[in-house]
């Protein structure tokens, strides 16, 4: 028992690094986000949504599932999607990298909770099941909404358009696409308050 506590209390102390790895989101406040807060939140989501969804959930898999996926950010270091977008080669390298964390992650425990963490990771990434595609549109969600609290000054071009891409990831359950559409429509306010065109920005990112 004293060897498998301790090997969580690795694990753990690896956690810590995430209240210090930032994301590229700012806070109300005007603080930079850390990768721990953002995570945290996504799992608010999930307990406060879970009663509403289309389908049965098993909430406590829903959570494993928020909790470990960006544990690997402790290691591999957060990087933004539109970093990786168009660029095949470093979004196999951030795949590549995320994997070796998963792997040590599951190699430190070395027991049958390291594999049970290390198979909840990589059904999150494949987005197959209903619970990991409620953990990744939550994922998606919480940093929309993360953005529509900051100050628009801290948004990059590019994410202006990202605003209006969130519908893929919804598209499966009627209650996340309505909790989507409130999200989207603060973006949208945002915008059009600091005299953006948000119908020029919608069309040039929803043709592509």
């Amino acid at each position: 028992m004293k060897t498998n506590l301790l090997k969580i209390l690795e694990i753990i102390k690896l956690g810590e690094k995430l209240k210090s790895e930032m994301r590229h989101s700012w806070l109300s406040n005007g603080r930079q986000e850390s990768v721990a807060e953002h995570t945290w939140r996504v799992t608010l989501m999930a307990i406060l949504i879970e009663p509403y969804l289309e389908q049965k959930v098993d909430t406590s898999k829903l959570l494993k599932m928020i909790t470990i996926h960006d544990l690997v950010e402790a290691e591999a270091g957060d990087i933004p999607a539109f970093d990786t977008m168009d660029n095949p080669a470093a979004k196999e390298l951030k795949a590549l990298n995320e994997i070796k964390s998963i792997e040590k992650i599951r190699d430190t425990l070395g027991n049958s909770l390291g594999n049970d963490l290390y198979d909840l990771w990589f059904e999150f990434e494949n987005k197959e099941t209903y619970e990991a595609k409620v953990a990744n549109a939550l994922d998606k969600l919480e940093a929309q909404l993360q953005h529509n609290e900051a100050d628009l000054s801290t948004w990059l071009e590019i994410e202006h358009g990202m605003s209006f891409l969130m519908g893929k990831h919804v598209e499966f359950d009627q209650t996340l696409q309505l909790l989507k559409d409130l999200i989207e429509s603060e973006a949208e306010i945002k915008l059009k308050e600091a005299g953006k065109d948000t119908e020029l920005i919608k069309n040039s990112v929803l043709t592509k």
